[in-house]
C-alpha cells in the first residue's frame, strides 16, 4: 500500500505529512532541487489521473533530477573536463 505522502491526492498528501511528520522521500528530493518540480508533478496526476497528460511536468522532474545527478557525479568518462 502506498504512504499518504505519495498519494496522488493533494489533500491525502499534507493529512499524511501532517500526521507522519516529514516524508522521507520528499526530504530526499528536496535536498536535490527538485522538489518544486515534484510537487507540480504531483498536482498534475491529482488533477488529470493520468500521467499521459503530465507529460511536461514529467520532463521538467526528469530533467531537473538528472543535471542534479551529473552535477553530483561530475563528468563522464566520455565527457571533457575542461
Amino acid at each position: 500500500m502506498a504512504k499518504a505522502g505519495h498519494a496522488w491526492s493533494r489533500a491525502a498528501a499534507e493529512q499524511g505529512e501532517a500526521e507522519e511528520g516529514e516524508d522521507p522521500l520528499d526530504a530526499m528530493i528536496a535536498r536535490t532541487g527538485c522538489l518544486e518540480q515534484h510537487r507540480q508533478l504531483q498536482e498534475c496526476m491529482a488533477e488529470r489521473r493520468d500521467w499521459r497528460h503530465c507529460q511536461a511536468e514529467l520532463r521538467a522532474f526528469g530533467a531537473c533530477m538528472a543535471q542534479r545527478q551529473r552535477q553530483h557525479r561530475g563528468p563522464g568518462p566520455d565527457q571533457p573536463t575542461d
